[in-house]
């Protein structure tokens, strides 16, 4: 049963008895199954008369306020009515309404844990398949929504790594309907569009718990051109969580999740899509490796773009020019003109794009990546003119609420003054970039990069005055918060 029917039942018997409705929702409901919260004696009784079950057989060892039993079973083998504590509430108990869940006396009934997602998962069996994975998810997320900080310990990770490990089991085991799949396609594409305006620890959970319900789904095998779409979800929504985990700085993970996605996209034969992926995992070296890894990933992604203009194939020689830019930083001499030829043909190729694909940040390639990836290749050249002209021509073009790609421009226009000489302006820059994030938003890919830029500063200029207050910014008292860096990293 879902959610929404439980505490339709629940609001009539409430009804039924002449009392107020009650404040009780799926929202609720959802915390009681999870085990964030306890429901009190009144809703405890009206939970056991819906589900006609006893309150131990619902995970609870105290007995119901009412008294009586609630269940077939244990009706049929009660030869004493328990005794009622007069100074508790006289609640009768109410027939069964048309449609509760009566149990088979063999059987115990347990929460269906089900989540709304936009659409009915009542008749889908397998949505009752919840692992600790799931629990831990939902708590994390009502802690969110609860405003409280949640730090990213081991459990938090092992379940994340859990969850990716189930999808690599039943990927290769795969009934739902072509109506029920495009609602998912709809919803992983809308992901696309708030990936940067929500911050990322939150993502993570609304995102793995949908992963998950595909998961699920891909447990029974199906017709092959519904399976194909529904490995493309998996494909995708794997993708975008090892996006999100190279946000939140564990590189480990989110190489998994590529992987996990590349074995998605391998049953979908689409080539176009396997060159989306490896593009999107080379940003892993490109931010916490090495870019050669990086560059070798971009050609391999170019590769099997093929010729025909899509993401891939636009996006792949940007990110390539990118990886030579690092190079030809680090003294690599002949990088620089391959940089600047890997520039001219990814943006011949995104001038052949269409416009839908051009409008998504996730699963598109947008003029203001493009923009923001010329300006970091000119940066790391050395060609500063270049730079700071196409970095402040992508920050006119970002949105306030792409908070990602937004501070990493401004990161990028700090390393253009420190590389212009001014190391001072260069570090003022980076901390205020830092500073005008919201608290959940300053995930560790920013703080990585603001350090990156502290740490150029120090090697050319040594410990100036300003390294001081740019380092305590850094390491303020937020650090504990969603989504920030240990500690020990800054």
């Amino acid at each position: 049963m879902a959610l929404s029917d439980i505490v339709a039942q629940v609001r009539a018997l409430f009804e039924i008895d002449g009392k107020p409705i009650p404040k009780l929702g799926e929202t609720l409901l959802s915390a009681y199954e999870s085990g964030y919260k306890r429901p009190g004696p009144e809703y405890l009784h009206y939970l056991c008369a819906v589900y006609r079950v006893e309150p131990d057989d619902l995970g609870y060892t105290s007995p119901c306020v009412c008294g009586r039993a609630h269940s077939t079973r244990a009706s049929a083998v009660a030869a004493v009515p328990r005794p009622r504590d007069p100074g508790l509430p006289d609640l009768a108990e109410p027939e069964p309404l048309e449609g509760a869940v009566v149990p088979r006396p063999d059987e115990r009934l347990r929460f269906a844990a089900d989540r709304p997602t936009g659409f009915d998962r009542a008749a889908d069996p397998a949505s009752t398949d919840v692992g600790e994975e799931d629990i831990v998810l939902r708590r994390t997320l009502l802690q969110l929504l609860a405003g409280a900080g949640v730090p990213l310990d081991g459990q938090f990770l092992g379940a994340v790594d859990g969850l990716r490990r189930k999808m690599d089991d039943t990927l290769v085991n795969a009934t739902v309907s072509p109506t029920m799949l495009d609602q998912w396609e709809e919803t992983t594409h809308g992901y696309g569009q708030i990936y940067q305006a929500t911050p990322s620890l939150r993502m993570l959970c609304d995102v793995l718990l949908d992963f998950s319900e595909v998961r699920r789904m891909c447990d029974k095998r199906q017709p092959v051109e519904l399976q194909e779409r529904l490995c493309r979800i998996a494909a995708q929504l794997s993708g975008l969580s090892g996006l999100i985990m190279i946000n939140l700085g564990d590189h480990r993970l989110a190489r998994s999740f590529f992987r996990t996605a590349r074995t998605a996209a391998d049953e979908t034969a689409d080539r176009k899509l396997r060159a989306w992926v490896t593009v999107r995992e080379a940003l892993v070296p490109m931010y916490y490796g090495d870019p050669r890894e990086a560059l070798h990933l971009a050609r391999k992604a170019q590769d099997l773009a093929g010729r025909d203009a899509s993401v891939a194939a636009a996006m792949a020689p940007a990110v390539e020019a990118r990886a030579l830019g690092m190079l030809a930083l680090r003294g690599r001499g002949d990088a620089g003109p391959g940089a600047r030829r890997a520039l001219v043909r990814g943006r011949s190729v995104f001038e052949q794009l269409p416009k839908e694909q051009t409008n998504d940040l996730v699963f598109g390639f947008t003029d203001r990546q493009m923009t923001f990836y010329e300006g970091d290749t000119f940066t790391n050249l050395g060609d500063h003119r270049q730079g700071d002209k196409a970095l402040s021509r992508a920050l006119t073009l970002y949105a306030p609420s792409d908070r990602v790609d937004l501070t990493l421009v401004k990161l990028d226009r700090a390393s253009c003054r420190l590389h212009e000489g001014d190391a001072d302006a260069a570090l003022i820059t980076a901390r205020e970039a830092i500073l005008d994030l919201p608290v959940d938003h300053r995930s560790d890919i920013l703080m990585h990069r603001a350090r990156q830029v502290g740490a150029e500063v120090r090697s050319r200029h040594g410990e100036i005055p300003q390294l001081k207050p740019f380092y305590e910014a850094l390491s303020g008292p937020w650090v504990k918060s969603p989504g920030a860096p240990r500690r020990d990293d800054v």
